[in-house]
Order: structure tokens, then sequence, then C-alpha cells
């Protein structure tokens, strides 16, 4: 009798385990799906506001902190202001601007509150300025519960 009932409560633990550990798998992929979505939402409201000429609402999607970091050809740029200030310089107006489209090569959470993506960009431009585009590298980290772009690594 004894030897049936710790039978019995060892597989009740086993199935137990095993209900929270695919739970605990379910759960945590649920999170990544939606920390993904989040993300998907902002580049997708940056190119929306790019493509509407309107910079100050494309810069929502960084940090607005002294620690943000741009980087590119150039060097980096460090803090939020820097980096609105070397958008409105390097694009003054909406025939420089053109049509934003971000292509989306990699995307991978890293932790709970960082999240890195690899993508393309192009703009699309009159024949008198011409198409661009490179690649990027963003980190995003979760910030008083936002995703924010911390680092940006622009070619």
């Amino acid at each position: 009798m004894l030897n049936t009932m710790s039978s019995f409560i060892s597989a009740k633990f086993f199935y137990f385990s095993l209900a929270c550990l695919l739970f605990s798998a379910t759960h945590l992929l649920a999170q990544k799906n939606q920390a993904w979505k989040e993300i998907q939402l902002l580049l997708t409201a940056q190119e929306k506001a790019w493509n509407e000429g309107n910079i100050d609402l494309f810069m929502q999607g960084y940090w607005k902190s002294d620690s943000l970091k741009f980087v590119s050809k150039n060097g980096v740029t460090q803090g939020w202001e820097n980096t609105y200030e070397r958008y409105l310089k390097n694009y003054p107006d909406r025939a420089t601007m053109g049509t934003l489209k971000f292509d989306i090569v990699h995307h991978e959470q890293m932790d709970k509150k960082v999240y890195f993506v690899i993508g393309k960009w192009s703009l699309k431009r009159s024949e008198e300025k011409g198409d661009v585009g490179g690649f990027f590298s963003l980190i995003f980290k979760k910030i008083k519960g936002k995703w924010l772009i911390v680092v940006d690594h622009t070619s």
C-alpha cells in the first residue's frame, strides 16, 4: 500500500512539474512574441512619422537621454538632443527625407528588457536627390514599460 501511494505521489509530482514547465515555456514565448509585436509597432510608427515629414514624432522611438548612442560612418553621436539635431541637419526638407522603408533581417530578444534588431533601410527620393539606403542594427531596452531604441548603428 505504501509503495502504491508513493508511486501515485511521484506520478502526480512528475505531471505537476511537467505542467509547470510547459506553462513557463509557453509564457516565455508569449512574452517574446509580445515584445516583438511592440517593437514592430514602434518601427511602423517611425516609418509613418518619417513619411509624413515628422521628425519630432519619429524621435519618440528613441530613448530621450544623454546616454542614447547613434553610430554612423561619421562617428558616434551621443544623446537624444544631438541625435535629433543630426536628423534635422541631414534631412532639412521632405524632398531630402523621401519615403522610408524598413526591412527586418533579424531580430532576437537578448534579455527580458533588451532586444536586438538588424535591418535594411531605404529612402525612395526624387531623381534629383537620388535614392539611398543601407543597414542598421538597433538595441532596444524596455524603459518604464516601453521599448525604446538606446543604440542605433546605421550605415
